[in-house]
């Protein structure tokens, strides 16, 4: 017989096991296990997944450590007035692994060196005027912080806005809850004050990406603001004509994913850099 977890995982299909749909309407499963044949029959493991159950619960118990410690500053910090985890009483680097990805909610974390990378792009000639916005990319977001822990203390320092669904991040005082579905539903101080925007829609849908760029429109101080979307190859040709007006193009830069997604994501960006030009067939497909 066999029971199931409750919980649900993307679908993997036959075709490419490591594809992972995460598009709004993607089928789930649950996740089941084999058990005894009878009420009486102890359930057993093998020793690997002994092993294996041992290491997830490690983790998922150093994870829940490292935001409860995030939690207590933040509240530390609006007990005393302010909202978020103060900056000094944040303990430097910062990680996602204090956030499991959920992927009933489309999360799936860059890698290290790919939310570093992107974040030095948005902040490379940032000044202390400069105001950069990160929407649902919270690991880039982290990166950010990371890097400007790391500057002298009188160093010139962008101030950062997170757009993000996941009540978590409230933890950080540069938290904003942001809801695709309502693209505009935010701050009035927001709406055309932002000059760098980077933005990785959660679903790969028609109607996420598009309600995502309006509200890229809505904040951007202008269409010169540098722009940076990472999102899936095949929403090429709707992201190139949603963000037309900004010169959006397809870079030759492929975002990494610390769990290794499978499916082909692309970095499109108004501006190339020394870590991306534009691809020649951009817009082509």
């Amino acid at each position: 017989m066999y029971g199931c977890s409750g919980t649900y995982t993307p679908w993997l299909t036959k075709e490419n096991p490591g594809y992972i749909d995460h598009t709004e309407n993607a089928p789930r499963r649950d996740i089941c296990f084999k058990m005894a044949d009878s009420d009486d029959e102890p359930i057993t493991l093998s020793a690997h997944a002994l092993d294996a159950l041992k290491d997830f619960y490690t983790d998922r118990d150093a994870r829940a450590k490292q935001f409860e410690q995030l939690r207590a500053e933040a509240e530390q910090r609006a007990a005393s007035g302010g909202g978020g985890a103060a900056e000094s009483t944040l303990k430097y680097p910062l990680s996602m692994e204090a956030f499991g990805e959920d992927w009933n909610e489309s999360q799936f974390w860059y890698s290290d060196e790919t939310a570093t990378l992107l974040a030095k792009q948005l902040l490379n000639g940032a000044t202390a005027e400069t105001k950069i916005a990160v929407v649902s990319a919270p690991s880039v977001f982290i990166a950010l912080k990371n890097i400007l822990a790391s500057y002298p203390a009188d160093a010139p320092r962008p101030a950062l806005t997170l757009l993000e669904h996941d009540n978590r991040f409230a933890v950080f005082h540069e938290f904003v809850f942001y809801d695709f579905k309502q693209p505009m539903k935010l701050p009035a101080a927001l709406e055309k004050s932002i000059d760098r925007i980077i933005c990785d829609p959660p679903f790969l849908s028609e109607d996420c990406q598009t309600k995502a760029a309006l509200t890229v429109r809505w904040m951007s101080k202008s269409t010169d603001s540098r722009l940076i979307v990472c999102t899936g190859e095949r929403m090429e040709t709707l992201v190139t004509k949603l963000y037309q007006s900004f010169g959006l193009k397809t870079t030759d830069y492929e975002p990494v994913h610390a769990r290794g997604l499978s499916n082909e994501f692309f970095c499109y960006a108004n501006v190339e850099t020394e870590k991306w030009k534009w691809r020649p067939e951009s817009g082509s497909h």
